[in-house]
């Protein structure tokens, strides 16, 4: 994997740049749709490509692991060629999905013994067989495992978890350099910066992160974020990681978020994003514009035949009106979801597209003060 920055912003640590994989490039910033089992919920993959235009989507290695298991994505060939996508994949390690199990899992320094959701079954995850697992999934990029930890954690529990994530990544990198892909194509690997809220820790792990100095760390993640502490308190850890980071190397804010949180993450550095706000939002109705924000489900749209969203960029925005995605979410229709998650992927995409031509013209930083004003009004 190859990252060339192409632009930067005067007034900000706002930037552009392309990323090179085997499946394709991916120009940053970027918005990453999430496939947690193989899809993006209720969207058409040849509504990812040519409609909302998705450059990279995910995948949840947890789930993945559990369903449909190892044996047939080995047997598939690989995530890409089990869901027909032939773009970018990026993989979590299910660190943040271990943060979730917290009442049916245990951590060790060897791994995470977890209880399947499903089934109730013990697995355990370990820095060896997470890489395994991400070879057989096969995504161009994946990440290591670590702990999660909340984000009103106290200092020391911090420090402990972060030491857990530092000696998981050292064994994560080792077992890296150890294997090889397995479908043909070259995959990387993301360390995850975590530390909670706590500068001296966010030090620490990019510290450590970087005197490995593995070949396969195609760039940077910052984890444990928007997990529970204050958004203020993410913009500071932004702020302070930003300039500790390597400047040649992608940077990747995980699960954020609101469309104002990935234009400040924008202007902190940040390059790559994903979240599943914008299609579980929009199963529950909820559309996000340039304008500000829809709640489908108001009897104030019950009439409105105007365009859906007279701004957005999807075809479905320009097909339907207020008035139809109101009934059809009355109605219980499982059209509606699929609309409203469409228009939702769309305009992200868009947003980080705008944010991008606003950083190679120089003005972002004053066309993001006036974006954000916007874009969390209710409508």
């Amino acid at each position: 994997m190859k990252f060339v920055k192409t632009a930067q912003d005067p007034a900000s640590s706002a930037r552009c740049g392309v990323i090179t994989t085997d499946h394709g490039e991916i120009r940053t910033p970027v918005f990453m749709p999430v496939g947690t089992v193989g899809t993006v919920k209720g969207v058409y993959h040849k509504d990812l490509k040519d409609d909302i235009q998705a450059r990279i989507i995910l995948g949840n290695t947890y789930h993945l692991y559990l369903r449909p298991g190892l044996d047939i994505l080995r047997k598939a060939g690989g995530l890409h060629a089990f869901e027909s996508w032939d773009r970018p994949i990026l993989t979590d390690s299910g660190g943040f999905q271990i943060f979730s199990l917290a009442p049916i899992r245990k951590l060790t320094p060897e791994g995470c013994t977890f209880a399947s959701h499903i089934d109730g079954s013990r697995h355990i995850f370990t820095p060896e067989n997470n890489v395994d697992t991400q070879r057989v999934i096969g995504s161009d990029i994946m990440m290591a495992l670590d702990e999660c930890c909340p984000g009103d954690a106290t200092f020391a529990y911090a420090e402990k978890s972060l030491k857990l994530t530092q000696s998981w990544l050292e064994r994560f990198s080792k077992r890296f350099a150890e294997t090889e892909p397995l479908y043909g194509y070259s995959q990387t690997m993301f360390p995850i910066i975590q530390g909670c809220v706590y500068p001296e820790l966010r030090r620490r792990a990019v510290e450590h992160a970087l005197a490995l100095d593995c070949p396969g760390h195609g760039g940077y993640a910052v984890g444990g974020l928007a997990v529970g502490e204050p958004e203020e308190k993410m913009y500071e850890i932004l702020e302070y990681v930003d300039p500790l980071l390597p400047k040649d190397k992608p940077r990747y804010l995980m699960g954020v978020g609101t469309p104002v949180n990935i234009l400040e993450g924008i202007a902190r550095g940040i390059d790559m994003f994903d979240c599943v706000m914008p299609t579980r939002n929009a199963r529950n109705g909820m559309l996000f514009t340039w304008d500000g924000i829809m709640n489908m489900r108001n009897a104030k749209w019950a009439d409105d035949f105007s365009p859906l969203d007279p701004k957005g960029k999807s075809f479905v925005d320009r097909t339907y009106t207020k008035a139809y995605l109101r009934h059809l979410f009355i109605a219980g229709e499982m059209n509606a979801g699929m609309i409203a998650s469409e228009h939702n992927l769309a305009f992200y995409l868009d947003l980080v597209d705008q944010a991008g031509k606003h950083i190679e013209a120089g003005d972002f930083l004053s066309w993001k003060d006036a974006a954000v004003k916007k874009l969390s009004q209710r409508l």
